[in-house]
Order: C-alpha cells, then sequence, then structure tokens
C-alpha cells in the first residue's frame, strides 16, 4: 500500500467487480448485472474512485467503506459515490446465490457528453456526504429497475444510434437519480446554494490536500494555509460540511494507512512509523491504540 490513496478509473472499476453480465460502451459507461460472487483482493485497499458510479442494491447486502467511513448496503437502495470519492468494498459482498445487485458506472468524458447539469448531484454532495445511501420506495424501485433494463436492452439491440438514445436514456436517468438525492439528503444547515457550491468545492480541496500531504503534515495549520484561512475557519467550515472536524478526517486518513499496511504488508512497525512520518514508535502506538482501542502488533495478529 502506498502512502496515499491511488485512482481507479472505470475499466478497474469493472475488472474487480464480481463476476456478472456485462453490457457497456467501450470504455465510458457500462451496467453490470451481479447475481452472486464476491470482491476481488483488489478491492480491500481503499481506492480514489475516478468515475461516477451507482449501484443498486436489489437483494442480499454488503458492507463499504465511503470516504473512510463504514456502511451496511441493505436491499432495495442505492449507493452514490461520485468522482473523487474513496471507496473500500469488503470482500465476500454477496453471499453466493443470495444476493443481486446492480453496478452503473460513467467516466469523466461520458458525463461531459450529457446535457445534464451535473451540480444538482454534486452540490447534493454535501448535503448526503455522511450517508451515500438511498432508501428506495416500491415506485423508485420501479423506476430505476426498468431505466437499468431499458438501457442494457437498447445496448443489446443492432438499431442504429444507440449510443446517442444510451446518452438520453442516461441523461433522463441522471434527472431520476438527482431527485432521489435531493429527496433523501440530511440538511446540514439551511444555506444558499451559491453557499453550497463554494463549500463543496472547499471540502473537495480539503479532501485532495489531506490524501497527498497527511503522511507528512497532520497539523490542521497547513492546509488552512494552503486554502487561505485560519486554521479555526477552516475547522468550523469543515465540521458545518461533513459533520467531522478536520483533525479526525486526517487522522482517518492517517489511520486507513496504518491498518492497511499492518494487515497487507510485510513492513515491519518500524519501517511504518518512518513511512507514516512518525516521530518514534511510542507516539506511533498511542496514536493507534486512541484510534482503534488496540496496539498495532494486536491489530496486525487480530
Amino acid at each position: 500500500m502506498s502512502e496515499s490513496f491511488k485512482n481507479i478509473g472505470l475499466s478497474q472499476i469493472k475488472k474487480f467487480l464480481p463476476p456478472g453480465e456485462d453490457i457497456h460502451i467501450g470504455e465510458d459507461f457500462f451496467i453490470i448485472d451481479v447475481k452472486e460472487g464476491s470482491v476481488g483482493d483488489f478491492l480491500r485497499y481503499p481506492f480514489r474512485v475516478d468515475a461516477f458510479l451507482v449501484i443498486f442494491c436489489e437483494k442480499g447486502g454488503y458492507d463499504v467503506e465511503i470516504n473512510l467511513r463504514k456502511y451496511h448496503i441493505e436491499d432495495n437502495s442505492l449507493t452514490v459515490c461520485i468522482p473523487g470519492n474513496i471507496i473500500k468494498v469488503e470482500p465476500g459482498i454477496l453471499g453466493a446465490g443470495e444476493g443481486r445487485f446492480v453496478a452503473f458506472a460513467v467516466s469523466r468524458s461520458f458525463i461531459s457528453s450529457i446535457r445534464f447539469d451535473f451540480s444538482k448531484i454534486f452540490d447534493s454532495h454535501l448535503l448526503f456526504i455522511q450517508d451515500p445511501r438511498i432508501i428506495l420506495g416500491k415506485q423508485e424501485i420501479f423506476f430505476c429497475s426498468h431505466y437499468f433494463h431499458l438501457i442494457k436492452e437498447v445496448i443489446n439491440s443492432g438499431i442504429q444510434g444507440k449510443s446517442e438514445a444510451v446518452e438520453s436514456l442516461v441523461e433522463s436517468l441522471m434527472h431520476v437519480l438527482a431527485g432521489l438525492i435531493q429527496k433523501s439528503a440530511r440538511p446540514i444547515h439551511e444555506i444558499s446554494k451559491s453557499s453550497q457550491s463554494r463549500l463543496n468545492i472547499l471540502f473537495e480541496r480539503f479532501m485532495s490536500l489531506v490524501s497527498e500531504y497527511h503522511t507528512s503534515e497532520r497539523g490542521v495549520a497547513f492546509y488552512s494555509d494552503r486554502l487561505g484561512m485560519t486554521p479555526k475557519y477552516l475547522s468550523k467550515l469543515i465540521k458545518q460540511i461533513s459533520g467531522r472536524s478536520a483533525p479526525d478526517w486526517i487522522d482517518s486518513f492517517v489511520i486507513q494507512d496504518a491498518k492497511s499496511m499492518l494487515k497487507y504488508s510485510d513492513d515491519s512497525i518500524k519501517e511504518i512509523v518512518y513511512k507514516l512520518n512518525f516521530v518514534n514508535a511510542s507516539v506511533f502506538y498511542k496514536f493507534f491504540k486512541a484510534q482503534t482501542g488496540m496496539t498495532p502488533s494486536e491489530y496486525r495478529n487480530g
């Protein structure tokens, strides 16, 4: 595991999903219908998704981490991941023969070709950042299921202009998803749309900086300086946006790297201390114990 989160694009996402019926248009769009299987070892590490990904869980369930928070995904729900989200899927995503889900993904370039105001979804990201899950009612299940199956049928057909037809269907589906996101959004505060956009940009910049520098810079002052504001004001805004403090986000990135190195690498604890830029092993032990309730050795051998 490297010191920062690796970006994965559409082809890699598709490659490491469980096997299923794969319907796609080049490398920019795919729908995969999975009835059983498990996620390969690749996705046991956290990765930054470089695509727009929606997972419709019809039956079964799975555990996932999105932006370093754990969620259990249940029947009849959507999970929405936008470009830049950090995702990790637990092995054993579906019980053999018991689960079914549809994964729908589009690349950034495909997104740019669609005549749709994506601020309807990206701005709403502020409102549902603490919970990317959307529980669907009967009518909503009907809509989503039929959209997915209709798109698949068009792709499999021999009609001319099917790429344009799929673009139109996806554009329509985006309007449906935007409505579902806005309906299920958990308001943080009463703030204007323009303020939401500014806060969204700020949060994404903060997360990008933390992803890049968390192994060497753990103080809020470093990030506030990069973003042109005081540490106190940055902390206030990050708490307002995400419900978590800036130091909590920084520590979450560090502890995720530490856990991954302990579980999935042969690095000694001394080497991990060095790679994560802790002053010494004692400081690392205290930090890890405070975050997890276990010592690094207990976690590695557990």
